[in-house]
């Protein structure tokens, strides 16, 4: 009986994980208003996944858009599209190849060239954090929606006084892996340059850096476990079936249900069964009130925040939940493009600068906006590697050579903000 009652649960568990088979990602390229409106009625009337832009509101003429087509709504969608005369070109034939083709063999201990489990990234951060307490410490600043640690690293060298600091977020979006191990690099390279980097050194020694290696660890955990192109928080939605919220759309920040004559908020959806759904309130989500009441508790030393996402190879700055340039347009925009330019010295990989709205499209209730209107000035987005021809599924390959010309990007932003604290 046992046996079979253990079988039972076994089957259970490997029904729960999503396949992917004969699934295809397109790229689409509108020109004409007819094109724009047939993409919006084919979202209305199957199930698409909308890569880049996030969702079908935010399709105009002349973007690129990268949608992902379940296998049952394929020859639908090709006969639609065929009869439009719009501009096709498949990015990926079978998704689940190049799932199955994203990860090698899977190491038996953490590695900074490889996508790492959540319980792996864990037993990182519990090791790392007590490998030079000089340099490194770790707190909670809560737990998820579903019970897990919320644990940020903070680096820089010990002193008996309150230093300024940088605020470092990976991984709000789920299935964007590239992001935490990004962060996971960061930890690796600040400990193991200092003393020998002097611009590290510099930076450790007069300010601090916290870091938190995966913010929706639950969304995460889910990705590689049952559903790689999960995007979302793990939380239950009262009245619908439909889990999780968007945790870049949950911040207090043009967020989108808001009421008044500012009350559309384009880029969030108040549809819990969409990929950008906004919550039932601002901070609704448990890891987002965590994140704020962390920033708030700290709003006077932390001086820059950064959050890293993908893909699209962009440097973004706010604001997101409106096209009205920031007051410090002109400064931000500067720096964006000098962490740019520093990232392309290495590899030449191009990255485009510029506030969020205008560079790619609106986004209501994000951190980035929420944390500049809170005062911290230097708030910035990165949407890593890379333009579309992986997508979220980057190779591993690709992790080294992301992660160190991004390292020079964020080194740059982080020598100016040491360098105008005050």
């Amino acid at each position: 009986m046992k046996v079979l009652v253990l079988f039972g649960l076994v089957a259970f568990a490997l029904a729960e994980v999503t396949r992917f088979e004969g699934e295809k990602v397109l790229r689409l390229k509108p020109v004409l208003d007819e094109h724009v409106t047939l993409i919006r009625e084919l979202a209305d009337s199957i199930e698409l996944d909308f890569w880049s832009p996030d969702s079908a509101e935010l399709v105009t003429i002349d973007i690129d858009v990268d949608i992902h087509v379940p296998a049952a709504f394929l020859e639908l969608a090709s006969t639609r599209l065929q009869q439009s005369d719009m501009e096709v070109e498949v990015l990926i034939e079978d998704l689940q190849s190049s799932i199955d083709a994203q990860t090698g063999p899977t190491p038996r201990t953490h590695s900074y060239t490889k996508y790492n489990s959540w319980p792996r990234v864990q037993s990182w951060i519990d090791a790392i954090s007590t490998s030079n307490s000089q340099l490194i410490s770790k707190q909670s600043i809560g737990s998820t929606y579903e019970g897990r640690p919320m644990t940020l690293l903070k680096l820089g060298r010990k002193s008996s006084t309150t230093k300024p600091a940088i605020f470092l977020d990976c991984g709000i979006h789920a299935r964007e892996w590239i992001s935490p191990a990004f962060c996971q690099w960061f930890v690796k390279e600040a400990l193991s340059t200092y003393g020998s980097d002097s611009q590290m050194t510099s930076l450790l020694d007069q300010m601090d850096v916290y870091v938190l290696p995966v913010f929706n660890i639950d969304g995460y955990d889910y990705t590689h476990k049952s559903n790689r192109m999960w995007r979302k928080t793990r939380s239950r939605n009262s009245g619908t079936s439909c889990l999780g919220t968007d945790p870049n759309r949950n911040w207090n920040a043009g967020w989108c249900c808001k009421s008044g004559p500012s009350a559309r908020a384009a880029g969030a959806s108040k549809n819990p069964c969409s990929d950008t759904y906004c919550g039932s309130r601002f901070e609704s989500e448990i890891e987002v009130k965590n994140v704020a009441d962390f920033i708030r508790r700290n709003k006077s030393n932390i001086k820059a925040y950064l959050t890293i996402h993908s893909y699209s190879q962009l440097v973004l700055f706010p604001y997101s939940y409106t096209y009205q340039l920031a007051a410090h347009h002109s400064e931000l925009l500067k720096v964006a493009q000098g962490a740019a330019s520093a990232l392309r010295s290495l590899y030449g990989t191009r990255y485009t600068s510029g506030p969020g709205a205008a560079t790619i499209y609106p986004a209501a209730g994000g951190s980035d906006d929420w944390a500049y209107d809170l005062g911290v000035k230097y708030s910035f987005t990165f949407e890593l590697r890379d333009t579309g021809r992986y997508g979220f599924l980057l190779p591993e390959s690709q992790i080294k050579p992301t992660c160190m010309e991004t390292m020079l990007a964020v080194k740059y932003i982080a020598a100016y903000v040491q360098k105008n604290l005050y």
